[in-house]
C-alpha cells in the first residue's frame, strides 16, 4: 500500500484538464475534415471513386456533401483530390444531436446541442450509462473503455458506465448492429428505466460503417432505438467521445 502511495505522489496530476483547455493531439491524427466542394472540377469524382463507404455524394439538390456518420477518416479522398477541397485537420470536435447535421458540403456548424433543461436537470450532474458492443471490433469500445482511467477521468463529469441496464440512465452503442445482436440491444433498451438517452460512437453505430447495406447488418442504430447523440469516427477519438458526452450536459456550448 505504501509502494502505490508513493507511486501516485511522484506520477503527480495525471488528469488532462478538460475542458477548456484543447488537448494536443498526435500529428498523425486525422480528425474533422475541413471541405469545400465549391473547388471541384465539374467532372471529377475522383473523391467519390475511392470513398470505401460512400460518405462522399450528392444530396437532393446535386450538390456534393460528404457524411462524417458514413466516414471511415482514411484519408483516402484527401490524398486523391486535386483541387485540394477536401482536408482533414486535427479537431476532435465533431459529435451532433441529429444524424443529417453531420452532412456537410462547405463550413461544418454541427456540434452537438445539450438536452433540453427539464432533462439536463434529472442527468447533468449524474449520467449512468450501459455500453453495448453490438458487433463491433473492439476500436469504439477500446476508446470508450479508456474514458474510465486516470487520464481522461470520465468520473469527474459525473458520468459512469454500469453493468445493469436497469441502473442506467441511457445506452452507449457501438459495431454495425448485426442481426445476431438486434434482440439483445432491444432487451437492453427496453429495460432501462425511462427517461433514457440513446449515444451512438463510431461510424458502424451511426451508419453501418463499411458494412453498410449488407443483409445481416443494421445501417445504424438509429433504426432500432431513437439516437439523442451521434459521435462520428472509425474509431472516435476518447476526447471525441468525451466532448460529445460532456456538450450534451451543457458542460461546453
Amino acid at each position: 500500500m505504501l509502494k502505490i502511495i508513493e507511486a501516485r505522489i511522484q506520477q503527480k496530476q495525471r488528469t488532462r484538464p478538460f475542458p477548456p483547455a484543447d488537448p494536443r493531439l498526435s500529428d498523425r491524427y486525422q480528425g474533422r475534415p475541413v471541405v469545400d466542394f465549391s473547388r471541384c472540377a465539374r467532372d471529377c469524382g475522383r473523391c467519390v471513386a475511392v470513398c470505401p463507404t460512400g460518405a462522399i455524394r450528392k444530396d437532393a439538390a446535386g450538390r456534393m456533401a460528404l457524411d462524417l456518420g458514413r466516414c471511415l477518416f482514411c484519408g483516402e479522398c484527401a490524398a486523391a483530390c486535386p483541387a485540394d477541397a477536401i482536408r482533414f485537420t486535427g479537431a476532435y470536435s465533431m459529435s451532433a444531436r441529429r444524424k443529417e447535421d453531420l452532412v456537410f458540403g462547405g463550413p461544418w456548424e454541427g456540434k452537438a446541442e445539450a438536452l433540453a433543461a427539464q432533462v439536463r436537470r434529472l442527468f447533468g450532474r449524474s449520467l449512468k450509462l450501459r455500453q453495448v458492443s453490438a458487433g463491433g471490433c473492439n476500436a469504439c469500445e477500446a476508446d470508450t473503455n479508456v474514458l474510465n482511467t486516470p487520464f481522461f477521468d470520465l468520473g469527474r463529469f459525473g458520468i459512469q458506465f454500469v453493468a445493469s441496464p436497469r441502473h442506467a440512465d441511457g445506452l452507449l452503442i457501438t459495431g454495425p448492429v448485426p442481426a445476431n445482436m438486434r434482440t439483445g440491444l432491444l432487451k437492453t433498451w427496453e429495460a432501462i428505466p425511462a427517461p433514457k438517452l440513446v449515444i451512438a460512437v463510431g461510424a458502424c453505430a451511426i451508419s453501418g460503417g463499411p458494412y453498410a447495406d449488407h443483409a445481416e447488418v443494421q445501417n445504424g442504430a438509429a433504426g432500432l432505438v431513437p439516437v439523442d447523440l451521434f459521435i462520428p469516427g472509425c474509431p472516435p477519438h476518447p476526447f471525441t467521445i468525451l466532448d460529445g458526452l460532456v456538450r450534451l450536459l451543457g458542460r461546453i456550448r
